[in-house]
């Protein structure tokens, strides 16, 4: 057991530390005050976990060589209490830590001596009522709190009345300040422990209570086999920052995990080695500074908050971090990146299950030379579009992806500032900073009557991002101001022409621009955004040269091996003439055994004697009788039996070959075992020679342990 104060003075002392690894303080300001709740009412708030070492891993804050001949206390679970304490009974920051590093400080915490309530300020109910002090200036020395003043301020001189009183607030005030002296429960790590170890057991628990974030463990991980990562990526996030792209340690321990793993997945980057970090580290310093070029010249992504989220650049990272020279090789290879990046961040790709949305993405990458087209189908598999609709505006405010895609696209045309003529993509400072404006004033649209303030619809239609504009602060201030279109579009077009208004895609009708219209100025808008994203997106499109035929005759005289196999159908059953859907299974089983394998190639629309039969018949079994209705059945049923995440790694593809279309599926060794659904039970299936068969649970279980473990 260890008192409160010792360990304050231990930290202030610095003889208790914090390791580089340690996340930085997180706690908001509900978590600090219900702490201090709990230690006032005597409740418990859990051990604290240390270790004492003479080896001890990279000191937080400390550039000197600490305490190089005994042992050091190193904090590995309680810093957030810690810190919190220490900063409302010192009123200062922690040696570990820089006041940058305080996000949500707590010091404006307030107790009410005759209450015993705690409250952050409140001006309306402290300012003028004594009772409320400030926690920090509870525990302060050089001006203790007078009790007895503070009776005499509300109770006045009826010195009887005024002892019972102050005795009452000193109590209540003791007891907070009696908190020092609470004995806390600290375990400790063996001390011969390694660092690795430590790691281990600061992963375990964790694991319990409040739990750190899968980046936060990651970046321990990280940080305990390079000790400097955590500076080494602030620093570079500071430095990134200045140029207008802000990114935090999780998006830059994500590009650390797909660089060095080839995953999205946090906690695979676990056992790697410093070495791999740090060479995963240097390429991934080479790509930011590469990218920050790169965007705003190619992609009018001039910052961060041109896009919704950062994660649209993971993939992006990865790809480069496998080029030579951690570089596009060419201008084709820009274009078709940036239009994924567009795509990705317009339909809102990684706004719900993250971190397996990325790993499916990264996994593409790793997988193929070119993998833009592949990453785009799977945008269309989770949105079933990439085409923007009229109806897709509607009701849209500017949270939206949507908005922000718009002022990337009203950028690519040169769009200006109404009425000071400055472009919009090079705008720097305060005054000059890019806002957005209501084209027509919210508060002349509530005046009308037809509009009210408490509708939900209504408020959507008046926030509509199709009544916003991108002008820089000064002209929205102290130009346009409350003004209708009607009264101030003119004024632009006199000074700049009409080209000024059609950049942000305004009418020129000027029956719109008067209030009675609105909603006929939404609508006509709204089309025209629709056109200039499409067409911007399209101008990205590079049309490839047509696909070098396969060989099919060459197939069929090979014959049916451990990597080529033939079906006559998926659902046409030419035995008994008729329909028959336990086919799919049989179609199933042999991709399943190509993905356990090492992959091969499936005709379907040839016997097992390699007569061509095509695929034709097979198309009278599905509602739309062409190539897409068979390719979105193959799709479905793949996704239906063996997962959806396993359609990257089959390739459907249509070819005539003797007056018949056969369907050819290229499929590629799965990176993990994929299980066929049949009957509530998951079969696994492999390649023997040039048949597919199931395996049982011992054999699956050496299969998979030879094969991926």
């Amino acid at each position: 057991m260890s008192k409160l104060n010792n360990l304050l003075i231990s930290i202030e002392q610095k003889n208790l530390v914090l390791p580089e690894f340690q996340r930085e303080y997180v706690w908001n300001l509900v978590q600090s005050k219900q702490l201090i709740v709990s230690l006032f009412q005597d409740y418990p708030i859990g051990a604290l976990l240390f270790w004492n070492t003479n080896n001890p891993p990279e000191i937080k804050n400390f550039d000197e060589n600490i305490n190089p001949t005994g042992n050091l206390t190193v904090i590995l679970d309680g810093q957030q209490r810690l810190t919190t304490l220490y900063l409302l009974v010192k009123n200062e920051t922690p040696p570990f830590y820089n006041k940058k590093d305080i996000n949500q400080d707590p010091r404006h915490l307030y107790f009410n001596l005759k209450t015993k309530e705690f409250q952050y300020y409140k001006p309306l109910l402290m300012k003028n009522n004594p009772l409320w002090v400030k926690i920090v200036d509870c525990f302060s020395e050089k001006s203790p709190i007078n009790v007895f003043e503070i009776a005499k301020k509300i109770y006045g001189e009826d010195h009887q009345k005024l002892f019972a009183i102050a005795n009452d607030l000193s109590q209540n005030l003791t007891t907070l300040k009696n908190i020092l002296n609470k004995d806390f429960l600290v375990q400790y790590v063996p001390g011969n422990s390694a660092i690795d170890e430590a790691i281990d057991i600061f992963d375990r628990v964790n694991s319990l209570g409040t739990k750190l974030s899968d980046a936060d463990l990651a970046l321990t991980h990280i940080t305990g086999k390079w000790p400097e990562a955590r500076r080494v990526l602030k620093k570079k996030i500071a430095e990134l920052e200045s140029s207008e792209f802000t990114f935090d340690l999780t998006f830059m321990t994500r590009c650390l995990v797909g660089i060095v793993k080839g995953r999205g997945l946090f906690e695979t980057i676990h056992k790697s080695s410093k070495e791999e970090v740090q060479a995963g580290w240097k390429k991934l310093d080479r790509i930011l500074d590469y990218l920050i070029t790169i965007l705003p010249k190619n992609a009018y992504i001039h910052s961060t908050d041109d896009v919704n989220t950062t994660n649209v650049f993971v993939p992006l990272v990865v790809y480069l971090s496998r080029k030579e020279n951690n570089t596009f090789s060419s201008v084709i290879d820009v274009k078709q990146a940036i239009r994924w990046v567009y795509l990705a961040h317009l339909w809102a790709r990684y706004t719900g299950q993250t971190d397996q949305r990325l790993d499916f993405d990264i996994n593409i990458v790793v997988r193929n030379h070119n993998p833009w087209d592949h990453l785009i189908k799977a945008i269309i598999e989770q949105r079933g579009r990439i085409k923007l609709e009229y109806s897709d505006l509607e009701g849209r405010t500017i949270q939206h992806p949507i908005y922000k895609m718009m002022f990337i696209v009203f950028k690519s045309k040169d769009a200006i500032d109404w009425f000071n003529g400055c472009p919009l993509d090079t705008t720097h400072g305060t005054k000059y900073s890019i806002q957005n404006h209501h084209i027509f004033p919210s508060s002349r649209l509530w005046k009308t009557g037809k509009y009210n303030s408490n509708n939900v619809l209504h408020k959507l239609l008046v926030n509509d991002i199709s009544n916003r504009a991108f002008i820089t602060s000064s002209t929205n201030l102290s130009v346009i101001n409350n003004r209708l279109p009607e009264e101030y579009f003119e004024e632009i077009i006199d000074n700049f022409g009409e080209i000024a208004l059609k950049k942000q895609s305004i009418a020129l009708d000027q029956n719109l621009w008067k209030i009675e219209n609105y909603e006929l100025f939404l609508k006509k808008r709204r089309q025209m955004i629709v056109k200039e994203i499409n067409n911007f997106l399209d101008s990205f499109i590079f049309q490839e040269e047509e696909e070098t035929e396969i060989d099919i005759g060459n197939l069929l005289k090979m014959g049916e091996s451990n990597t080529l196999e033939y079906k006559s159908s998926v659902r046409w059953d030419y035995n008994e003439n008729r329909i028959n859907k336990d086919l799919e299974k049989v179609v199933l089983k042999t991709i399943c055994g190509f993905l356990n394998n090492q992959g091969g190639t499936l005709l379907i629309g040839v016997d097992d004697s390699g007569n061509v039969l095509g695929i034709e018949k097979d198309w009278m079994s599905i509602q739309r009788k062409d190539r897409d209705g068979y390719f979105q059945l193959l799709t479905n049923i793949i996704h239906n039996y063996i997962g959806a995440e396993i359609s990257q790694y089959v390739d459907i593809k249509f070819q005539k070959y003797d007056e018949n279309i056969i369907c050819i599926l290229n499929i590629d060794r799965c990176p993990q075992p994929a299980f066929l659904k049949e009957n509530n039970k998951k079969i696994f299936y492999t390649r023997m020679g040039n048949t597919t068969r199931p395996l049982d649970s011992e054999e699956q279980h050496n299969y998979i342990q030879s094969h991926w473990q």
